[in-house]
């Protein structure tokens, strides 16, 4: 797909970010279907105009909320309600933790405005686009993390498919109490079929595991 076939929505609330946004977008084919800094207005013109790829901020400060990471609720929803809608978080946080909690939450990738460049940022939204996962480099330095994802694919058609829920669970947050209880067995059973992951994906905590299931594009459950 090139980038003149790409339909991007933005959600933003600083008016010259989101103007600098547009402006590039526009410059590079790229056709802006939406453009809010309201997550209910962004919602709707999901809904509306279905765009390929969302460029979505995280803190989203407006008077009336009290929520300074809307942001991460908009990918939440677009995950549930707009799967074929691809959302690309664009923040100056980067908090480890957080962008953890944004790939568990649907997103297709992640990008640190503070050394984002134009020509990354556009040729992330191509990449999104087609279907690629990103994962900030800055942020997961370990080789495992940042290798493309098809070479480890190999990998993970050897988890059984019991161990692939497993894994979705982990991608989504789940502590192994949480795992056993929807899977209906033990926490015991859970620990091991999670270290049979931890052999066959070759990872070495938990948060590898679970940021390559997100990269990989395991399945996870729908609410957890």
């Amino acid at each position: 797909m090139g980038t003149g076939s790409i339909r991007v929505g933005i959600l933003e609330d600083q008016q010259i970010v989101l103007e600098s946004l547009v402006a590039l977008f526009e410059n590079a084919g790229i056709e802006v279907v939406a453009r809010c800094s309201r997550v209910e207005d962004f919602l709707a013109s999901m809904r509306q105009q279905q765009p390929d790829v969302a460029v979505v901020d995280l803190k989203l400060e407006q008077a009336d909320s009290q929520d300074a990471f809307d942001g991460l609720r908009a990918v939440e929803l677009l995950h549930d309600f707009h799967p074929h809608v691809r959302p690309l978080v664009l923040s100056a946080n980067r908090d480890v933790a957080q962008v953890e909690r944004c790939f568990r939450a649907g997103a297709a990738g992640y990008l640190c405005k503070r050394t984002v460049g134009s020509a990354q940022l556009l040729e992330a939204v191509d990449r999104v686009a087609r279907g690629e996962r990103l994962v900030p480099p800055e942020l997961f330095p370990s080789p495992m993390v940042l290798e493309d994802a098809q070479p480890s694919r190999g990998a993970l058609a050897r988890l059984t498919a019991r161990e692939r829920e497993v894994l979705g669970y982990i991608a989504s947050g789940a502590d192994n109490l949480k795992i056993s209880v929807c899977l209906n067995i033990t926490e015991r059973t859970v620990k091991a079929h999670i270290t049979s992951i931890y052999r066959k994906l070759d990872v070495e905590n938990r948060t590898q595991m679970a940021m390559l299931a997100c990269q990989l594009g395991v399945e996870r459950p729908a609410h957890v």
